[in-house]
């Protein structure tokens, strides 16, 4: 059960993680938080990047796939 609930996590749409980040940013702007709390929500936005990223360069591949040949292939 535990393995299903992270893989849902995994699945966070582009929507849902660019939602979250604007969140941390934010968050990071406000006064009131701690040291700590900052490098988490830092540490946190800085993973979702990477996600957001690996993500996008992939959509990025794929259109460049159907661009050159027509044809959409998974690789």
């Amino acid at each position: 059960m535990a393995e299903e609930t992270r893989q849902k996590e995994k699945e966070q749409t582009l929507e849902e993680a660019f939602k979250r980040l604007d969140e941390i940013a934010g968050r990071l702007e406000q006064k009131d938080l701690s040291l700590e709390e900052s490098f988490q929500l830092y540490k946190e936005g800085m993973e979702l990047l990477k996600t957001c990223s690996g993500r996008i360069d992939q959509v990025e591949k794929k259109m460049m796939q159907i661009s050159s040949d027509g044809t959409l292939r998974e690789f």
